[in-house]
């Protein structure tokens, strides 16, 4: 029998999510950001779930472009850091790969490369990140570059990425979203600046496109207590077993370096999870997980393989589940405990962690 740790991956809550999505931004196109195995959960499973729902995905890359289209699925699909050689120039016309153009060097590569297909491109616009985009002075004579290129298409999207936008009391969203609609508002173009916390908490930031992707699967970017938290459903669950109890006297320790001593009697319960699983090594005592409905607090380091838990005052034995995170808790309050984003935690599951569908 394999180890009991897994990923319970939940497909309606996903459905549910991007239902609520529509909700919050009914009349634009929703672009599903499905990078880095969609955040961990799944990028095929979440790509067949989504493709008839939703109107685009955003991938990081090419090569997860291609997964997606190796696996016939066929709707459009951006990749968001564009391309990184011009032979992948080719490769999106081929496949019917939207491209970010996000600096000179991608123009020229364009202007340099003959293409057997059309190509459809989005140019993303600086307003202040610092990260990638063109800055704004150079909208018009970059569009100008891009429509002469006789294979690239006229539906170009223009689209900026919001820093801020989970931190709602911050101005610097408003600076963006009048910066990027000043310079853009007189072109007759598609535009996109929504994310999920710009989704959540910026109608302004709404335009053409919206695309989100933490709350697709549950999550919110802002702090439990905000509006829209409660109606998200988390789609992944992160569960394991308790595969032994200890007695442990007053004054025992636990783990390595010691670094939890009972204050009292206590019952011990190791987890099979640890770091090696994705779970956060720097999770502190106290940490919560669930356990027949109760929470018990992590009780000592968290090592490679396993974790253990106090679980004297709850109901417990060799065999039970053990939530940590997920359905039943949070998996922000796992990320704020740990010093951490949940963005991290779910992108950075490991592959010997297996995702199991729950329905379909």
């Amino acid at each position: 029998m394999s180890r009991p740790t897994a990923a319970k991956i939940k497909l309606s809550s996903l459905s549910h999510n991007v239902t609520f999505v529509k909700s919050l931004a009914p009349t634009a196109k929703l672009m599903a950001v499905i990078k880095a195995d969609a955040y961990g959960h799944g990028a095929l499973a979440v790509g067949r779930t989504l493709e008839k729902i939703v109107d685009a995905f955003a991938v990081a890359s090419l090569d997860e472009a291609m997964e997606l289209r190796d696996s016939e699925i066929s709707i459009p699909i951006l990749i968001l850091e564009g391309v990184f050689a011009p032979e992948d120039l080719k490769t999106c016309s081929l496949n019917a790969i939207t491209t970010v153009i996000h600096n000179f060097t991608q123009i020229d590569w364009l202007e340099q490369t003959q293409f057997e297909n059309v190509l459809n491109c989005w140019l993303k616009v600086d307003t202040g990140m610092s990260r990638l985009g063109i800055g704004t002075e150079s909208i018009s004579s970059s569009l100008e570059r891009l429509k002469n290129v006789p294979h690239v298409t006229d539906d170009i999207v223009l689209f900026t990425h919001l820093a801020c936008a989970d931190d709602l009391n911050n101005k610097f969203t408003i600076d963006q979203l009048e910066l990027f609609d000043s310079c853009t508002k007189h072109l007759t173009l598609a535009r996109s600046a929504a994310n999920s916390a710009g989704i959540l908490g910026w109608p302004l930031s709404h335009f053409d496109w919206i695309r989100p992707g933490y709350m697709l699967y549950g999550n919110s970017p802002f702090q439990e207590g905000s509006e829209n938290y409660s109606k998200l459903e988390p789609v992944m669950t992160l569960v394991s077993e308790i595969i032994a109890i200890r007695d442990v006297s007053e004054g025992g320790c636990v783990g390595y370096g010691c670094s939890w001593t009972a204050k009292r009697d206590s019952k011990i319960a190791t987890v099979c999870v640890g770091y090696g699983d994705g779970y956060p090594r720097q999770a502190p005592n106290g940490t919560p997980v669930v356990i027949n409905g109760h929470r018990a607090p992590l009780a000592g380091r968290v090592s490679m393989d396993m974790i253990t838990v106090d679980v004297t005052d709850i109901p417990a034995g060799i065999g039970d589940e053990v939530i940590l995170w997920g359905d039943g808790l949070s998996l922000n309050e796992i990320a704020n405990r740990s010093s951490t984003i949940g963005y991290e935690l779910t992108a950075r599951l490991p592959k010997r962690v297996p995702r199991i569908i729950c329905d379909k």
